[in-house]
């Protein structure tokens, strides 16, 4: 029996958007070290065929198969929209604001989009296991929630830093039946090096990354690499956030959004939510403001160089055209583990290098101090990811303190922080 209404399931798209074809210009190719184009077929040693056609597909739209729509919809999809007047009220701001709250969803956040979607094409392919790296533990739980779904067996290298902080993030990933290992860890040839350099090694989501690869490579062919960021095929499938939010939005006749933040890390939750807007052409000749924010520790958008860089710190991984601090740039060890990575999505990059999507960086303390508001006065208290988003929310709404116009901001809540309570002990 069917219980879910129909408007409802109407809102979860059929289709991805791919924003490859509306970049304002084209995308620069995958490379070997030697500067010669990674051929689309190399790629499959890492990852299914579907997912590499994925990758570098053309096609503006990408149809969603069916048993991964109805697993979306089981998971919780569409999430809510929801405005937070509180906030609105304890800002005195006359703009009003408009979260798309992701943290509903099982794991907690937005991973679990492109989770479902890649073990679907792995399990499809007939790959037994998969490989994967970890920041704060977000990706690697919906990874580990998705394998237990599609029957594929999952190993997580989660950063040493995140998991001594997040014990409770492990111990979800092992409740859904994955292997996690710290990393650097004593399962890989990158982390024995990098342990017997520094046994006290904080790691990086780079270094997890490599051992994740250096893990596939090795296994003979019996397992498949899956990434949570970057690549155009992950961020293909968060655009589910966005494409519901249109029609939500048109659900409640709002006609115009006048900024679309989110926070980077990689950028997929970013990307979620903005480039279905971005290819819709939202408001017309006016577009919204998009706003991309990240830590002022690992500035990859507002102090990294747009160049070719390796996607992880071995340079196992084809070089990317990306904003890089950095391949073997080593963060501090913040408790927004999701945002620690050296680059950022080449999509993302053109964005930004073309002035299409503004980049911000934020202190710890201060974007902490605003999750917690945010809880105070709206109930939900963010992961340390999403804070930073919700701090430049407040920056904006407050500049729109006595003003005339009603500007709408809409940002991603793409995390709660419910296993993230060690971060904010030290505020509160």
């Amino acid at each position: 029996m069917e219980l879910r209404s129909p408007q409802t399931r109407d809102i979860v798209p059929s289709y991805w958007y791919n924003i490859t074809p509306d970049l304002p210009e084209q995308l620069p190719p995958m490379l070997h070290p030697d500067g010669s184009p990674v051929d689309k077929r190399e790629l499959e040693a890492l990852f299914p065929r579907s997912l590499v056609e994925q990758e570098f597909t053309t096609q503006r739209h990408v149809e969603i198969p069916g048993e991964v729509v109805e697993t979306l919809l089981m998971l919780g999809r569409p999430t809510p929209l929801i405005r937070a007047r509180r906030l609105e009220e304890a800002l005195k701001t006359n703009a009003v604001i408009l979260f798309k709250y992701e943290g509903v969803m099982p794991t907690g956040s937005h991973k679990v989009n492109t989770a479902v979607a890649q073990a679907y094409y792995n399990a499809a392919e007939g790959v037994e296991r998969v490989s994967t790296e970890t920041g704060a533990g977000q990706w690697g739980s919906a990874l580990s929630l998705a394998g237990s779904l599609f029957g594929l067996k999952v190993r997580v290298f989660m950063v040493r830093a995140s998991y001594l902080q997040k014990p409770y993030r492990r111990i979800l990933m092992e409740s859904y039946g994955a292997e996690v290992y710290p990393s650097p860890s004593d399962r890989t040839n990158t982390g024995r090096r990098l342990l017997a350099e520094n046994p006290d090694h904080p790691g990086s989501l780079g270094i997890a990354i490599s051992e994740a690869i250096e893990d596939v490579v090795s296994s003979g062919g019996k397992a498949k690499y899956s990434l949570g960021s970057v690549l155009n095929h992950v961020l293909l499938h968060q655009t589910v956030i966005g494409l519901e939010a249109l029609k939500q939005l048109e659900m409640l006749g709002v006609d115009r959004v006048d900024y679309i933040v989110g926070c980077v890390g990689g950028g997929s939750n970013f990307a979620g939510l903005s480039y279905p807007f971005i290819g819709h052409r939202y408001n017309d000749g006016d577009p919204p403001v998009f706003i991309a924010v990240e830590p002022e520790t690992v500035p990859s958008m507002t102090r990294g160089e747009y160049r070719y860089d390796y996607g992880d710190t071995a340079g196992l991984t084809p070089l990317l055209k990306m904003h890089t601090l950095g391949h073997d740039y080593i963060p501090p060890p913040i408790y927004a583990g999701g945002l620690r990575y050296h680059g950022v999505a080449p999509s993302l990059s053109i964005l930004v290098k073309n002035g299409l999507v503004k980049p911000v960086a934020y202190g710890e303390s201060e974007v902490l101090e605003a999750g917690l508001l945010f809880a105070r006065t709206q109930g939900i208290l963010p992961a340390p990811e999403s804070s930073h988003a919700v701090k430049a929310v407040i920056d904006i709404a407050l500049k729109h303190r006595g003003s005339s116009r009603r500007p709408v901001i809409l940002f991603n809540l793409s995390g709660h922080g419910l296993l993230d309570l060690s971060a904010y002990s030290r505020t509160s």
